[in-house]
């Protein structure tokens, strides 16, 4: 970035987790690809650039949300497993038992396994987990989306204002070189002295 429109380009404010050289790198690439030359088209690259790794961020936190019902979901199956036909008495120290089963799924790599062995044995296969998953998800998942297309929609409309702005600048230019033709007026070449009747050509 020009040195000049360094003061309109603030400071990242990245969450934590979230990596300083991976922000600017997608930065630098989309500065590269725009091209940005005045003052109005920096801001709406870096507005571009901000939406873009908005966009990033939500495809992230989507998926590390998807991983946490994941275990919600491992556990409403053992429960329905479990808790399928158990006395009344005991149903209170069965649900605390499955809680605790699902907290060991996604804590001990060993325990996950048996515990995916023993819901296959119930025809629960991985796929029937993540549709689980995206049943208990489904309410988040639609705020994620809505954030996601806002942000794409955000970022398409400022593309096309870059695009218009540049439009414009090349119309003004052709506009101003037309009219400074038209001041001129034509121009014809002079004749030769030589091809001048009057002198004896």
């Amino acid at each position: 970035m020009p040195s000049q429109f360094e003061a309109l380009c603030p400071p990242p404010q990245l969450l934590p987790g979230e990596n300083i050289d991976h922000y600017h790198a997608v930065q630098a690439a989309i500065f590269r690809d725009l091209d940005p030359q005045s003052a109005i088209e920096w801001l709406l690259a870096i507005d571009i650039a901000e939406l873009s790794w908005e966009m990033q961020r939500y495809r992230v936190l989507r998926h590390r949300l998807l991983n946490t019902y994941r275990q919600k979901a491992i556990e409403m199956t053992l429960r329905r497993i479990d808790l399928a036909g158990i006395d009344p008495d005991f149903q209170e120290v069965a649900e605390i038992y499955t809680i605790h089963n699902a907290l060991d799924w996604q804590l001990d790599a060993s325990a996950a396994r048996d515990i995916e062995a023993r819901l296959q044995s119930y025809g629960f296969d991985q796929h029937a987990i993540s549709m689980e998953v995206y049943v208990q998800a489904r309410e988040i998942l639609s705020l994620f989306e809505s954030l996601l297309s806002g942000a794409q929609l955000r970022r398409l409309t400022l593309l096309r204002e870059i695009n218009n702005l540049r439009h414009s600048n090349i119309s003004d230019v052709a506009h101003v070189a037309g009219r400074k033709g038209q001041l001129r007026g034509p121009k014809f070449p002079r004749r030769a002295i030589v091809d001048d009747p009057l002198h004896g050509g």
